[in-house]
């Protein structure tokens, strides 16, 4: 055994032996990366003996067919096996592992230099809770970002992560960051892929976490192999995560949108005059304005609902706000809204339907596709109320009878 592999041994052991004197927990995932891994473990091992720094180096083998393995264990490191594939997998299964009170993840294929790793521990040190590295501030290394990520990509998906959820980050899914454990624990991580770096920081957003950002360099990574990361796969992976987390920006907006829209243009466009079926703003343009209507009333519901489940399921998205909702929209009260509206498609219809009884003849095309907009929004918001009171139902045990 090497100086180096001695040193490492000590510290992991007093550790174990004390776990609050480990303080730092350096997890890697591998998948084939037997070119590379060694260099990594012994940058990191190296840097935190340097330091003065009681770490490990976990690294989480996702079903390597190469040595992997073998020189990660030589080089000092702590090898987990993991057979479950996925990137989010591994790591998350690493961050279990990890006995330090601090956790920094990077890649192991050598893009990432860990001996700058202790510039991430003195910020964590500091107070912050999460550090990011950022690429874009620092240096990026001929060859080793595609020109499409760090043109188009990157700065299009950080730019709407930072839109709705307002992290501060200006690059969002660099793989180098650390962050505490407790930070971790209140994550509540559970994606499986590359969606996780996403879920890393919108999660810690919403946690109301410490989140800073330090310069970093880029550097080509030593692979003889394409990487694992696929462009436009992976790319929709992160976009359908950071909107799957905003129900207010995948339903609410464009529901309410679509709502207003359709339900004042169709009485606009009968009180300009415009009612007969060969003119452009006619009963046609009503039916498809009564379409948009009901499809944003869709979304409305689908974005309540969404709110409502992500409040029940996890911690990290818990809105307070949402308790004054239910009260609002209990089966009682939205049967009574659903009512209302079909009240007022009554008033609307009514004469119409028996105009149309007597002559045969739609007297108000307007009218009727008016009335009965309202009335199928009203019927659908009556059974919206029921839909919610059920995923509401474990509450109700701890509600006065």
């Amino acid at each position: 055994m090497s100086t180096l592999d001695r040193d490492y041994s000590a510290a992991t052991i007093a550790a174990e032996d004390s776990p609050a004197r480990l303080e730092l927990s350096v997890v890697m995932p591998c998948l084939n990366e037997e070119l590379t891994v060694g260099i990594c473990v012994e940058k990191a091992v190296r840097t935190m003996r340097e330091l003065g720094i009681a770490g490990e180096v976990v690294i989480v083998d996702n079903g390597s067919t190469d040595r992997t393995r073998e020189i990660a264990e030589a080089a000092g490191a702590r090898v987990v096996r993991h057979e479950l594939r996925g990137y989010g997998n591994a790591l998350r299964r690493g961050f279990e592992e990890a006995q330090g009170r601090y956790i920094l993840m990077g890649d192991a294929d050598d893009s990432y230099d860990f001996t700058q790793l202790g510039r991430f521990v003195e910020r964590l040190r500091g107070g912050a809770e999460l550090v990011m590295g950022n690429r874009l501030k620092g240096e990026i290394r001929p060859g080793a970002m595609p020109w499409h990520h760090r043109w188009i990509g990157n700065p299009a998906l950080s730019g709407l992560l930072n839109l709705i959820f307002r992290t501060g980050a200006g690059d969002c899914h660099c793989g180098l960051r650390a962050f505490t454990k407790d930070a971790y624990r209140r994550m509540n991580l559970q994606m499986p892929g590359m969606e996780l770096a996403s879920e890393i920081v919108i999660k810690s957003a919403k946690a109301g976490l410490r989140i800073e950002e330090i310069p970093i360099t880029l550097h080509r990574d030593g692979r003889d192999r394409p990487p694992h990361l696929r462009s436009f796969r992976d790319g929709w992976r992160h976009l359908r995560f950071i909107l799957m987390c905003s129900p207010l920006y995948l339903f609410l907006l464009p529901g309410m949108l679509l709502t207003v829209f359709g339900l004042a243009a169709i009485p606009v466009a009968a009180w300009a005059g415009y009612g007969v079926f060969t003119g452009a703003w006619g009963p046609n343009f009503q039916f498809t304005a009564a379409l948009a209507a009901i499809c944003g009333t869709h979304l409305l519901i689908f974005g309540f609902l969404a709110k409502l489940h992500s409040h029940q399921v996890d911690p990290v998205f818990a809105d307070p706000r949402l308790n004054r909702w239910l009260r609002l929209l209990s089966v009682e009260r939205c049967i009574g809204y659903g009512g209302c509206l079909a009240l007022v498609a009554g008033v609307v219809g009514v004469p119409v339907l028996y105009h149309w009884w007597r002559t045969s003849e739609v007297a108000s095309p307007a009218s009727w596709i008016f009335a009965g907009t309202l009335f199928v929004i009203g019927i659908e918001i009556m059974f919206a109320g029921f839909l919610v009171g059920i995923m509401d139902l474990p509450k109700e045990q701890n509600r006065k009878g």
